[in-house]
C-alpha cells in the first residue's frame, strides 16, 4: 500500500498539553480506599464502581511516568493504585490478583498478571514502594504462568490455580512481552529477555510469519489454532474473534524494543525482528486501515474481511507508536508519513475537546459508539503514544523517560 501525502508530524507542545489534559481527565477514575474504576464518556466515576484491576495497573505505571517526567503530580495517585493492589485486588488465601474486587469472577488470568509486572517495575523505577508486589509478581510469572518449554504463558486458572483453561492466547503473551521487558529494566536480570525471545518466536515467528503476519490470537493448550474461537462474541473486548490488527502494531514496536534492549544488554539482535517488525506493520495496513472513511478497523475474519470495523482508540494509537520506531530506526519516509498520517487522524476523530480525553471507539462511520467499550476508562495507550512521539527510542516508557531527563 502506498502512504498517504506527507503532513506534518505532531506538534510537540501539543503532545505534551494533550499528555496533561489525559492526565487531569483519568484522576476522576481514583476509588476512595486505593485503585480506580471505569469513567463514562463524561468523565463520571459511577457510584459503587468496583476497583478494576487492569485498569489500576495502568494507571500506576502512567501516572509514574508522568510525574517523573514533569506532566503532573501524581505520586499521590501512584500510592493510590498499589495500595489496591495489596489490598482489595489481592488474593491474601491462594496468592496473586482478581480482575476486580467486586466477587463475581475470581479466576486469575496472565494479561492481568502482566499488567501487575509493568505496574510494580515501572513504580519501583522511579522509587514508588512497590517492590514487595514486584517480588510477589515475579514469583506468581514464574510458579504459575510462564512455560519455558512452551516459550509463551498460560492463560487462566481458578482462584486456588486449579482447573488451567485449555487456552493459549497471543494478547496475554503480547503483554507479558512488555511486562518482561519492564522486568529487565527494573531488575537488570538478564532472563527475561531470554524468555522475550522465546515468546516473540512462539507467537510471531513459528504463527505470525508464516501467516502473512496477520498475528493468530487464538490456541489450545496444544496450540492448535482455534479458527472459531468466540465466533459468537465478535466485539468481545479481549479475546475477539478473528485477528486483531492493532496488535499487529504492537508487536511491530515490542520486537524493536526487545531488539534494543538485547543490544544494549550485550547481545546478538535476530535480523529477523527487523523484517518482522516491518512485516507486520505492512500487514496493518493491508489488514486495517481503510481510506473511505480513515481508520483502523478492530477484527478481520480468517476470509480478509472486516469483521468488526469499529476503530476503537487504542488500534490507530499503537499503529502511531509503530510507525514512530521505523521511522526513526529505518529512516524511511514511508514510516513517517503513515505516523502523520495517523496523527491526523487521531486528532480529527478521537480527541474530545467538549467533555475531554478520547472517545474510546468510533463506528465504521467514525461516530462515537460503545459497542465493544464502555465509556472512557482508558489511558494507556493513548498516554504512551504521546509519549512515544515525543521521547527517545528505548526499550521500555521508563528507560526512555529517563534518557528524555538526562
Amino acid at each position: 500500500m502506498m502512504p498517504p501525502v506527507a503532513s506534518a508530524p505532531p506538534d510537540r507542545q501539543w503532545l505534551r498539553e494533550e499528555s496533561r489534559r489525559l492526565l487531569a481527565f483519568s484522576k476522576a477514575a481514583a476509588i476512595p480506599g486505593g485503585g480506580f474504576g471505569l469513567l463514562d464518556t463524561a468523565g463520571r466515576l459511577p457510584a459503587n464502581a468496583p476497583i478494576n484491576g487492569v485498569l489500576t495497573c495502568r494507571k500506576i505505571h502512567c501516572y509514574a511516568l508522568a510525574t517523573a517526567l514533569g506532566d503532573c503530580d501524581g505520586a499521590d495517585l501512584v500510592d493510590h493504585g498499589l495500595r489496591a493492589l495489596r489490598e482489595g485486588l489481592r488474593d491474601s488465601r491462594h496468592g496473586g490478583w482478581y480482575k476486580d474486587d467486586a466477587g463475581e469472577d475470581r479466576r486469575k488470568e496472565a494479561y492481568l498478571h502482566a499488567f501487575v509486572a509493568l505496574a510494580a517495575s515501572t513504580a519501583t523505577s522511579f522509587g514508588h514502594d512497590a517492590s514487595d508486589i514486584l517480588k510477589d509478581v515475579v514469583q506468581l510469572i514464574e510458579m504459575r504462568f510462564w512455560s519455558e518449554e512452551e516459550g509463551a504463558v498460560r492463560e487462566r486458572f481458578a482462584a486456588d490455580w486449579t482447573d488451567e483453561m485449555d487456552y493459549r492466547g497471543a494478547n496475554a503473551n503480547m503483554h507479558m512481552l512488555e511486562a518482561f521487558l519492564a522486568l529487565h529494566d527494573a531488575t537488570g536480570d538478564p532472563i527475561w529477555l531470554h524468555r522475550g525471545r522465546l515468546i516473540v518466536e512462539t507467537i510471531v515467528g513459528s504463527h505470525a510469519r508464516p501467516n502473512g503476519y496477520a498475528v493468530i490470537e487464538h490456541f489450545d493448550r496444544n496450540w492448535n489454532v482455534l479458527k472459531d474461537f468466540n465466533a459468537d462474541r465478535p466485539f468481545d473486548d479481549l479475546r475477539p474473534f478473528g485477528t486483531t490488527p492493532g496488535h499487529y502494531a504492537e508487536w511491530a514496536h515490542l520486537l524493536l524494543r526487545l531488539d534494543m534492549a538485547l543490544a544494549e544488554h550485550g547481545n546478538g539482535t535476530p535480523a529477523s525482528h527487523r523484517r518482522d517488525a516491518e512485516g507486520l506493520f505492512e500487514a496493518v495496513l493491508r489488514d486495517g486501515w481503510k481510506d473511505e472513511p480513515p481508520g483502523i478497523v478492530y477484527t478481520v475474519g480468517w476470509d480478509g474481511e472486516v469483521s468488526v470495523e469499529n476503530r476503537p482508540h487504542w488500534v490507530i494509537a499503537e499503529a502511531a507508536v509503530a510507525a514512530e520506531f521505523l521511522s526513526r530506526i529505518t529512516g524511511e519516509t514511508r514510516f513517517a508519513e503513515w505516523r502523520n498520517r495517523f496523527w491526523s487522524t487521531i486528532r480529527d476523530l478521537f480527541v474530545d475537546e467538549t467533555f475531554g480525553s478520547w472517545w474510546n471507539e468510533v463506528d465504521g462511520q467514525n461516530r462515537p459508539s460503545e459497542s465493544i467499550y464502555r465509556g472512557k476508562p482508558d489511558l494507556y495507550h493513548a498516554y504512551q503514544a504521546l509519549l512515544a512521539a515525543r521521547l527517545p527510542l528505548a526499550p521500555t516508557y521508563a528507560s526512555a523517560v529517563r534518557r528524555a531527563l538526562g
